[in-house]
């Protein structure tokens, strides 16, 4: 027993890190585990107290269960069955693939990730680059909504900050569940992400299997009360006007729909705007089809480094402005159990074509309903009084009358348009200051003029208001 026993010095250091591993797995991380849960229950606990929409059980089950539940749903299991009997696949490859794709859309949910980490992000980055505006329709009163009812917030998008913007404005109310494009499936962004309650969605995927997987995720979480929010129109706006809305996600949430049941499904139109989209001048290379142009990763790095340098020298020097105003004006919810009763029609007795003509109608109608609560931005407002007559020299007078003609013609229409700034002296200077420190005008002796070479930028931002002040145009 006392006798020497002699080893490699190589099979000694594996003893070693596998005594540590052990010491580490079952005393350090189970204590460390437990000193996090414990905090996030509190966080939790906390929140259920103070926000007007509890977080949700489902939001709170651990992932695995939720994988689990997914991959073996009885109408996934169906949809494996007869992929495999058209295809050949073996059950065993398809349930895995399944299985893949639920790990790949169910998030990862943290609430202290997202109300104290994502909140002081959101909040650090919106409030920096812009002055926040926030308005809501006569109607719109989370206390009123049913207890019961599932939350879909529908937003137009114009912007990659749309998230962060909506996220941070709603951080009182809930925690929002984002669908997201394949943009964000790179590291770190996914982890983050997931761990912020969003969920990938692969655009344009004809794979039957992935399709009822991501169905049946978004059914499972309209039931389970996730708070969602959702852009019907697909993608980035690339000339300022709405794009046609796609019904895939309304489509799932509203084919499984029971007018009679328990749980209504409440969608709440969000309308977004800003007085500058960071990613303006791409969005209109790729609607003129120029995507060609867009240059190497490298080159957007250096772009973004730079934009940063001169933003910090211009802070440095005092000369430093934010981007203006964004803003989010929230509009009456629309229940989808009255808006069945009113078309008299049952989502789940329709006929895939019937179902498809009826979801886009809801859909129009929702995109409309996001239109009427557009705010009125000063960058938007002054563009579209520009090119009202591109030829013209305007004087800061004339500017402030059309700004106050136009006021009074957003306050009467119905229903009432959303006008954060509606002083024209103010307004007009926020515009002007904006357009001429990115040079889109011609200035002169106290006169304002379109610039030729930077009239589709004018445009996209017109375009944002131009249904408002010109009916029939959206």
């Amino acid at each position: 027993m006392t006798s020497t026993v002699e080893l490699p010095v190589w099979f000694l250091l594996i003893i070693i890190a596998l005594a540590v591993w052990v010491v580490l797995e079952r005393l350090l991380v189970p204590g460390v585990r437990w000193f996090f849960r414990r905090r996030v229950n509190r966080v939790i606990e906390e929140l259920n107290q103070r926000l007007r929409l509890r977080l949700p059980t489902f939001s709170l089950t651990k992932r695995k269960v939720l994988v689990d539940r997914l991959t073996y749903d009885p109408k996934v299991l169906a949809a494996i069955g007869e992929y495999c009997d058209s295809t050949g696949t073996p059950w065993e490859v398809a349930l895995n693939r399944v299985e893949g794709y639920a790990r790949e859309i169910i998030p990862a949910f943290n609430a202290y990730m997202y109300f104290r980490f994502g909140r002081w992000i959101a909040r650090r980055i919106v409030q920096r680059l812009y002055r926040i505006r926030i308005a809501y329709s006569s109607h719109y009163d989370l206390e009123r909504f049913d207890p019961k009812a599932s939350i879909v917030f529908v937003i137009n998008h114009r912007s990659n900050m749309d998230y962060v913007l909506v996220a941070y404005l709603a951080q009182k109310h809930t925690a929002l569940s984002f669908a997201v494009g394949e943009w964000a499936r790179v590291w770190p962004v996914t982890p983050l992400i997931k761990a912020l309650g969003g969920y990938f969605v692969r655009r344009n995927s004809g794979d039957p299997l992935y399709r009822r997987v991501l169905e049946r995720y978004v059914q499972m979480a309209v039931a389970g009360g996730v708070v969602q929010a959702v852009f019907p129109e697909g993608g980035l706006s690339r000339d300022g006007r709405f794009r046609e809305p796609r019904i895939g996600l309304l489509d799932y949430m509203l084919r499984n729909f029971d007018p009679d049941g328990e749980r209504d499904i409440l969608f709440v139109p969000v309308a977004v705007n800003y007085d500058r989209v960071v990613e303006d001048r791409t969005l209109l290379r790729e609607a003129q089809g120029r995507r060609a142009e867009r240059k190497s990763t490298l080159y957007a790095i250096w772009a973004s480094l730079a934009f940063i340098g001169r933003s910090a020298r211009r802070r440095f020097r005092g000369e430093w402005y934010r981007m203006g105003y964004a803003a989010a004006g929230f509009g009456e919810p629309i229940s989808a159990r009255e808006w069945c009763r009113k078309q008299g029609s049952d989502f789940r007795r329709l006929s895939r074509q019937k179902r498809s003509r009826y979801t886009l109608e809801f859909a129009a109608h929702l995109m409309a309903r996001i239109g009427d609560n557009m705010p009125a931005l000063p960058v938007p407002l002054v563009c579209w009084i520009l090119l009202t007559e591109p030829t013209r020299g305007w004087s800061r007078q004339g500017l402030e009358a059309a700004y106050a003609d136009a006021v009074e013609r957003l306050r009467r229409r119905e229903p009432p348009g959303v006008i954060p700034r509606r002083d024209p002296t103010y307004a007009v200077d926020v515009g002007l200051r904006m357009l001429r420190l990115r040079k889109l005008i011609i200035s002169g002796e106290r006169v304002y003029r379109v610039d030729p070479e930077h009239r589709e930028i004018l445009d996209y931002y017109a375009n944002a208001v131009r249904h408002l002040l010109e009916p029939g145009r959206r």
